[in-house]
């Protein structure tokens, strides 16, 4: 049997000789110096400009991802670069594939959160949003997973970020019912768990990303394109002083001071090549 062959097709961009475009727009004339990089990043995946305000909300949302300090991503893409210093990119990649569940991806599954509990479909119907909390809540609970967006091991009890992202929201017409929703949601946790449980970044995120109708499946692509930019500024540090190599030694120092042999003595790492 024959295979089918489905046409090849793309709509993102194309070049001739003397043109290039990115959906439609000429990127010479139409795009450069008349667009910011958060703008771009939208109209690759809304596939068209944005509002002023979206513009302001979008580049707010990626911007909020960027840097967050020596988190595991950073770590990683330090000591990637220790050991591969002839290939950046490596780095770069290396921390990105430590986006997840825990690790800026929560934003995902908050989205998902919320559109399952909500769909978009039954945003201004009416729907009683705080029994919505009380069942998501029941359900996470009796499966013994984690509410997605709550919590923060350092941000206690407000994550600084989350007030302003929902400040923002509400200057820029996306304050609805997913907003509410989440709050409702982090009340109820709080109640049920009976203790501090804050909406973190990702948690604003992700539903802010409900309000303006991204799928939640794309919202960890926005945290993997913001983050990028943060290891880059990373990896120049890393360059300019470095601390990957001590990080590395102290632990292996410490590591071999509890659990190796009491004569064994930490070697000397110093002029390691390996």
């Amino acid at each position: 049997m024959a295979r089918r062959k489905p046409e090849l097709t793309s709509k993102i961009g194309w070049s001739t000789p003397d043109r290039i475009t990115v959906h439609g727009l000429d990127l010479p004339t139409e795009i450069l110096g008349e667009m910011n990089l958060g703008d771009l990043a939208f109209l690759l995946v809304k596939h068209r400009k944005p509002t002023p305000e979206e513009s302001r909300m979008f580049n707010a949302v990626v911007i909020t991802l960027v840097e967050h300090g020596i988190t595991p991503s950073a770590i990683v893409a330090r000591m990637t670069y220790l050991g591969a210093p002839e290939s950046l990119q490596a780095a770069v990649a290396a921390g990105l594939n430590g986006l997840g569940s825990v690790f800026v991806g929560s934003m995902e599954g908050a989205a998902k959160m919320l559109y399952d509990a909500l769909p978009e479909d039954q945003v201004g119907t009416g729907v009683d949003l705080d029994a919505l909390a009380v069942k998501t809540v029941a359900d996470y609970r009796a499966r013994k997973q984690i509410v997605p967006g709550l919590g923060h091991p350092v941000h206690k009890p407000i994550d600084p970020r989350t007030p302003r992202l929902f400040e923002l929201a509400a200057q820029n017409g996306f304050s609805g019912e997913y907003i509410a929703l989440m709050r409702s949601i982090g009340a109820e946790a709080e109640a049920k768990a009976g203790r501090p449980l804050a909406i973190n970044a990702t948690g604003a995120l992700g539903a802010i990303c409900c309000e303006m109708g991204f799928p939640w499946f794309i919202t960890r692509g926005f945290g993997t394109m913001a983050r990028a930019i943060g290891l880059v500024g990373h990896i120049l540090e890393e360059r300019e002083n470095p601390i990957a190599a001590e990080l590395w030694l102290r632990t292996d120092e410490e590591i071999l001071r509890n659990c190796g042999p009491d004569a064994a003595k930490a070697p000397d790492k110093a002029d390691h090549k390996g």
